[in-house]
């Protein structure tokens, strides 16, 4: 048998330069359609509500630029609230909700009280809807008067992590439990004890299977995070609300709309990211 020199350069057969140009005819037809179907669709749409009988009305009502310009530094100031309130609650709810997953998973008649204990808390609160967990954490729970005087936004953030924790340690759950048995068998036998398998073992491999889950939850507790302004925190919506008020237009809405929009999106790309990248790795039988 002839020995194929070292420094041969390889090169792809004639039936795989066909294939690859087949590949690039066909990706750049399917582009082609898309771009050529979303324009045609775009215009459709632009002109079946620019042609309205009360869209002059409504661009009046929701859409005055010079509105939207005068009441942006203030709404985006009130952002600024939110994000912080989403930055103390996403921890929070991390370590409540991990807490609150390994209390539901604890093995043995002993740890009965404690899963007990954590089952009511979660299914309390996610049946409760959040609005009316902020009613009472913001307005119940000052009246008692045992805390003295507490910042309201401070409230509010606790009432979105008591609200998202029961959520979040659902998930994880879900997660430690999709880990095979024989994962915890194995740790064990290795002498680890159960705290030792846990945080070694099994909570990392189960967040590995819910991250998606997680940053949906994540993102929908970045538009939830603006329903602390019933409570009057001054934040983007009660912003929007307030300049909406003084100039009877709904715009400020829209700008505050728009600003919870920039800040989730780039969150959103990053799920659809994730998902697609473990969703392959799947399909190529990688582990997840």
């Amino acid at each position: 048998m002839a020995s194929t020199p070292l420094d041969a350069e390889w090169r792809p057969s004639e039936l795989e330069l066909g294939r690859r140009v087949t590949r690039r005819r066909q990706s750049t037809k399917s582009v082609l359609i898309a771009l050529v179907s979303s324009v045609v669709f775009v215009v459709v749409v632009g002109w079946a509500v620019l042609s309205s009988p009360g869209w002059e009305d409504v661009r009046r009502s929701f859409f005055d630029v010079d509105i939207a310009i005068t009441s942006f530094p203030s709404i985006l100031v009130g952002l600024w609230v939110n994000i912080q309130v989403l930055f103390v609650a996403a921890f929070a709810v991390a370590i409540l909700g991990t807490t609150l997953a390994v209390l539901r998973s604890l093995r043995g008649p002993v740890f009965f009280p404690l899963r007990a204990l954590a089952t009511v808390y979660t299914d309390l609160f996610r049946g409760v809807p959040l609005l009316i967990v902020l009613y009472l954490v913001g307005f119940g729970v000052p009246a008692l008067g045992i805390f003295g005087r507490v910042p309201v936004v401070l409230w509010g953030t606790i009432a979105i992590v008591l609200t998202y924790s029961a959520y979040v340690s659902e998930v994880l759950r879900a997660g430690m439990e999709a880990v095979h048995p024989s994962q915890r068998v194995a740790a064990r036998s290795m002498g680890l004890t159960h705290g030792q398998t846990l945080r070694i073992v099994v909570i990392p491999q189960g967040v590995r299977k819910v991250v998606p889950a997680l940053m949906n939850d994540f993102v929908s507790m970045q538009k939830d995070v603006g329903l602390i302004s019933v409570l009057g925190v001054v934040d983007a919506i009660r912003a929007a609300q307030i300049a909406a008020a003084e100039y009877y237009n709904f715009t400020p809405y829209v700008v505050a709309a728009l600003l919870f929009v920039a800040m989730a999106l780039p969150m959103i790309r990053l799920t659809d990211y994730v998902s697609a990248r473990l969703a392959r790795r799947e399909q190529m039988g990688g582990m997840v």
